[in-house]
This record gives structure tokens, sequence and C-alpha cells, in this order.
């Protein structure tokens, strides 16, 4: 008999984040693809914090999704470029992730980007799961994967070289091709932000990027931005007290020169 206190244990002979590749050996980047994932992680961080106070979430960059078990194991597995999961651990059994794996996370993930290196039609593949007529297992397409197995609400594929976004929302168990709003930008509901392309310098690069807003279409800014912005009202800080300090010297000396003593 169990209890609350003393739950069932739950074994599987499935394999867990440690037993599975944490990668397929290929170089999966180019030079902008790093600096847009960090771009994404640390603008929303402070967001995160605030819906997440007890730190159950996790933020995947170029990290595995596995949603079936394949020999190769690799071939049962989606690497999104960026993907965000609440309400999960930080860790599994105090270790860092190597991969996120379905069938013992069990969380989907609420959004997933894709960011496009090629002309988007593999992250756009609609091809199902299915045998061919040798009986050898065809690889279903990126976009069937994430509609029909992962299944994240959101669903974002960013091509830089076109300046643009697509996000779909899952609704009714497919994904819809969501509207942009007044601002051109994808409202992300459950997390009360948008999605959008901010056209900017970001780590010596000038480029269409990817980036955040708030529900009221203020930019998210990352660390850097938050402090340059701090330092700068600082300084305007610094100068109306200055400005301030001469006038007052000034009508010091208008006083004293009409016989006047100011008060100091």
């Amino acid at each position: 008999m169990t209890s609350a206190a003393n739950p069932p244990t739950v074994t599987t002979a499935l394999p867990d984040h440690t037993q599975l590749p944490e990668s397929d050996g290929s170089f999966v980047k180019n030079f902008q693809e790093h600096p847009q994932s960090i771009l994404l992680t640390d603008s929303i961080e402070p967001i995160l914090q605030k819906r997440h106070p007890n730190g159950q979430y996790c933020i995947g960059q170029d990290c595995g999704i596995y949603w079936r078990l394949t020999d190769p194991p690799e071939r049962g597995a989606e690497a999104p470029d960026w993907f965000y999961v609440p309400n999960v651990p930080p860790k599994v059994n105090n270790q860092v992730r190597r991969s996120y794996v379905l069938w013992q996370e069990l969380i989907a993930p609420l959004i997933v980007l894709e960011f496009v290196s090629g002309d988007g039609s593999e992250e756009r593949d609609k091809t199902p799961l299915s045998l061919s007529e040798q009986k050898t297992e065809q690889k279903p397409g990126k976009f069937w994967i994430y509609e029909q197995v992962i299944r994240p609400a959101f669903y974002g594929i960013y091509e830089v070289k076109r300046g643009s976004v697509e996000v779909y929302h899952l609704v009714d168990g497919e994904y819809q091709l969501m509207p942009a709003n007044e601002r051109g930008n994808y409202p992300i509901a459950p997390l009360g932000v948008e999605l959008g392309i901010w056209q900017g310098y970001y780590q010596n690069l000038e480029l269409p990027w990817l980036r955040w807003w708030d529900a009221e279409g203020n930019l998210l800014l990352t660390g850097q931005e938050r402090a340059e912005l701090e330092c700068q009202r600082a300084e305007q800080a610094e100068s109306q007290l200055e400005q301030e300090h001469r006038r007052a010297e000034r009508l010091a000396a208008q006083l004293r020169a009409a016989g006047i003593e100011p008060e100091v």
C-alpha cells in the first residue's frame, strides 16, 4: 500500500539524459546563431525569474529534445536553437542536463525557436512518421515532430536573411500561423511578452535580431543594455544637479550685487 509520504517507485528501462548522446558531432552553429541565443536568454531572464521565483524552469540553447527511442539514438531527437520549459527543475538529480528527454521530463516546452540557416524547408517540413516501401523508417519532418509529438504551444521560425519570423500557436492539436499585432510583433501570452524583429547592433554585428518586448511594447533589454541605461540616467541626474548648482550660484551672485546676502 502506498501513501503520499511514500509514493510508488517508477522503474523504467528507458535511457535518461546521462545515457543519450548530447551531440551528433556536427557543426551546427554559425557566427550569428550563438549570439542570437544569448540575446534571447539574457533579455528574458528577469521575466522568467519573476514568473518562477522558485527557479523551476529551464532554457535550452541548441540542446537535444529526445522524443523517441531510435537506433542510433540521435535520430530520435530534435535540437531547437532555443527553447524554454516552465515548471521543471533547472537540474535533474542534481546534474546539469545533457539533453531534454521527454519520457523522463514529461513537460513539453512552452516555446521552441528555430534559426533558419538554409531556405527554411527543413523547419517547415510536415512529412509524417512512416515506413518506406523498403520498410526502412523515414525521418519525419521537423514541423511535424514539433506539432504532433513534442507539441510546444508556440513554434517560431526565424530567418535572419529575410529579417523575419513566423510564429505558430498550437490550437486544437494543429499549428496555426499567428498574425502580427499593430507593432509587428507576436504575443506570447503565457509569458506576457512579444516576439519580433529588432534592427540594431549586438556583439559587433548589425542585423535584424530576434528579440522580446513586454506587453506594452517596451524592448526587453540585456544586462549590458540595462547597465548602460542606468549609467546614462546617473550621468543625466549628475548633470541636472550641476546645472541647479550653477543656477543657485548665479542667483547668489545677483543677490550680493544687489546688496542682499543670500541665506545659506
